[in-house]
Order: C-alpha cells, then structure tokens, then sequence
C-alpha cells in the first residue's frame, strides 16, 4: 500500500462531490433578497431609478394571460412575460399576442421545477429550446432568464449564459401565489418592498399557485401601477428598465424595435 491510508480514495471522492454540490447549488444564495440587493444588484432586477419594471411568470395561459393584457392596455402600461416552454409549445398563438401588445418575451425555463440534482445538459438544452420557442414567437431573441422558483443552479446560470440570456430575479413580489391572497394584499406587500429601479414579479397564471390566485394579481394591478405613477415612477418592460447583456445582443438577422 506504500503507506497509503485505504480510506484516502473515499476521502478525495467526498470532496470532490461537495465541490460538485456547492458549484451546483451555491448560486442560489442569490435568492436570498438582501444578499442579492447587496451583492448583485444586477441580479435583484435593479435599474434605472425613475423607472419600475413590472414581470409576469409561469404563462401563457389562455385561461388567465387575456385578462392581464386587457387590463395593461387599459393602463397603458406595458410588462415582461416570463414564459414556460411547455405551455407556449401548447399556446403558441397567445405568446404571439403578448408580443404584439408591445410586451417583452422571456424564458422561464421548460417547465416548473426545482433543480434538486445536478442536470446541465438537460438544463442547457431546455433553456435553449424555450429561449428559441420565445424568439419565434417575439420576432426577436430573449435577453432574460428567471429560473423557476427563483432558485438559480450553476448548471442553469451556465445554460442561460450559452443561451446568450441574463439572469435576472426580481425586487419585489406579491405573494400572490397563495390561496389567501388578494387584491389589497397583493398591492400592499409589493409597495413594501419596491423601490425605484426596482423589479415587481407577479403571476399571470395559477398553472404552478393555488387554483384562482391569478386574480388576486389581476385585482392588485390598477392600483399598483397607481402607486408607482404616483411616486413619479414609470411601470414598463425589463428591457427598457435594465442595460441588456452579454453585448453580442442582437443577433444577425433579427428584429430590433
């Protein structure tokens, strides 16, 4: 054995999984909201000061996705759509109309899940495949990405780099996923946490919440958009809040507006 301890083969083996386990999971510290709004500003969806961009996840829904645009027309006030591959694969036509309302496309990865394992090359390939379903359907390619639930992996930061997207998570929320959520809640716990140059996420959709939760969003947009005019701050799309990156954006052959 030389000297060898038998037990050194194992030893390097475990350490070699924990470096796996924190290169996979150690970026989703970022979904802690004061870490990232210290550390990565960029990631909390921080931006221009006068401006708040306002984003929707988890769609299209052709049960819900309608009644956001009717509203945001009404208000004049345009958003981010962070969408499911898997559901625009099925509503492709509604996706179209988001974009032809003058709201941004984004990728929010193929499906809903969390990222328990280490998967790269299923990561890489669905973030791909999502981000080319959205640019055929936007006339353009995306600039971001959200992963689902807001946990962010190394294997979905890398997936969303090759696909020439940003990662971006938000700064304000309104719980509006929940079963007790409602209008004045919604409304109430967005205006504590928001401030100007920041990111608001909310849910077009319960595909992935408690069934009708969707319309607790709904109810809370006039006055939400309200508060923010009001505050001298202009509600709009991600892209006209945040400089995009990477700079290799756009890409040959496709449509800038």
């Amino acid at each position: 054995m030389g000297g060898r301890s038998p037990g050194r083969p194992i030893a390097l083996g475990g350490a070699a999984l924990l470096v796996a386990a924190a290169a996979h999971i150690g970026p989703a510290a970022g979904w802690l909201p004061g870490p990232r709004a210290l550390l990565w500003p960029a990631l909390d969806g921080r931006g221009d000061p006068g401006r708040v961009a306002l984003t929707f996840d988890d769609g299209p829904d052709p049960d819900s996705t309608a009644h956001f645009l009717r509203v945001l027309d009404g208000l004049g006030a345009r958003a981010t759509f962070f969408l499911l591959g898997e559901r625009l694969a099925r509503h492709p036509e509604l996706g179209r109309r988001i974009a032809a309302e003058g709201h941004e496309l984004a990728v929010h990865g193929w499906r809903h899940e969390r990222p328990w394992r280490p998967r790269p090359a299923a990561d890489r390939r669905e973030v791909a495949r999502t981000a080319a379903l959205v640019a055929e359907a936007a006339g353009r390619w995306p600039l971001w990405y959200r992963p689902p639930y807001g946990i962010l992996t190394g294997g979905r930061w890398a997936a969303a780099r090759a696909a020439g997207l940003r990662t971006v998570l938000w700064s304000a929320w309104g719980r509006d996923w929940t079963a007790e959520a409602t209008a004045h809640g919604v409304r109430a716990e967005v205006a504590r946490s928001l401030r100007g140059g920041g990111t608001v996420l909310l849910h077009d959709t319960d595909a992935t919440s408690a069934p009708g939760s969707w319309r607790a969003a709904l109810g809370a947009l006039p006055g939400l958009i309200a508060d923010c005019r009001a505050r001298g701050l202009e509600v709009g799309r991600l892209r006209d809040h945040q400089t995009p990156l990477p700079p290799e954006w756009p890409r040959p052959g496709e449509r800038i507006d």
